[in-house]
């Protein structure tokens, strides 16, 4: 199945399933619709569940509340089914969340993460950029910080989560394995970073690939959320899947599918019976004149 196929991330010699999944919903309030994270039992059967597909790819960070708990609790007994990616620099502070990316704060916001999800290394630990990131990027202590990470053994891979200018320089770098890009059909802006990427071996996780619940069933419910230029793009959009939702989401993951800089797509959901339906909805092909439509729509 397309959505279980294993891509190399980069020049590393990780191998991560195509479709991953985003912990966001599982340990914060969040989302398009009910904001409600699930109870701790509904949040492990939903991980467990998750491992069971043989997705491989679970995206979490400290500023995600319970998450990396959750994750720690649930299946850190079977930490060698996943590849596990976190994110330090916002931290959580419930039912908010703060900046700090001092040394300090990193190092030990690194170690605090270990500890909870129950494992002695993480697989990719990624800046979670926030305002005033190109001071981030300037002072460096963040990036001092992951890398001591990484060469005591408590990191395998460095990556950052960010956009635009700013992640062109975290590719200039040089010290940075993976980028994780806001990219999708509603939003293209990034395309020549992911294809700049792919030039160098740098690993790229999509986050926000299906619009942030944009391009999913669920937005035929929530229309009225949705703010006018956002609101215009989906309804063009739904129009070329003939007004079925399902339809719709099934088009967004091929996009993402058929570009070969993309590494693997985070979908997040509470809902174990919606991961396996995102599975069951990249298998539908999509005509290609459709498709060629929707990039029309969307550049």
């Amino acid at each position: 199945m397309k959505g279980l196929e294993k891509r190399s991330l980069g020049k590393t010699d990780a191998s991560v399933t195509f479709m991953g999944f985003g912990a966001l919903e599982i340990g914060r309030d969040w989302g398009l619709g009910d904001k409600t994270r699930p109870e701790e039992d509904e949040a492990i059967t939903v991980l467990n569940g998750v491992l069971d597909t043989g997705i491989n790819m679970i995206d979490t960070a400290s500023a995600y509340h319970l998450s990396e708990a959750r994750i720690g609790k649930g299946i850190g007994g079977r930490r060698a089914e996943y590849f596990l990616a976190s994110k330090c620099g916002e931290h959580s502070r419930e039912s908010k969340t703060y900046y700090d990316f001092s040394y300090e704060a990193v190092a030990g916001s690194i170690d605090s993460s270990l500890e909870l999800l129950h494992t002695e290394q993480i697989d990719l630990m990624q800046i979670h950029f926030g305002p005033d990131a190109q001071k981030v990027v300037d002072d460096g202590e963040t990036v001092r910080a992951m890398q001591e990470a990484k060469e005591a053994g408590k990191v395998r891979l460095l990556g950052a989560s960010c956009g635009g200018n700013i992640a062109e320089q975290c590719v200039d770098l040089g010290v940075f394995d993976a980028m994780q890009i806001d990219y999708s059909l509603m939003n293209r802006r990034d395309e020549g970073l992911i294809a700049r990427c792919e030039e160098l071996g740098v690993g790229v996780v999509i986050k926000g690939g299906v619009g942030r619940g944009r391009l999913t069933p669920k937005v035929l419910d929530h229309m009225d959320e949705l703010d006018d230029g956002a609101r215009e793009k989906v309804t063009a959009l739904l129009e070329l899947a003939d007004g079925d939702g399902e339809q719709l989401m099934a088009m967004a993951l091929n996009f993402l599918y058929q570009s070969s800089g993309v590494t693997s797509v985070l979908l997040g959901s509470k809902n174990l019976a919606h991961v396996k339906s995102n599975i069951e909805l990249l298998e539908r092909e999509i005509d290609q004149s459709v498709m060629d439509q929707a990039l029309a729509l969307t550049t």
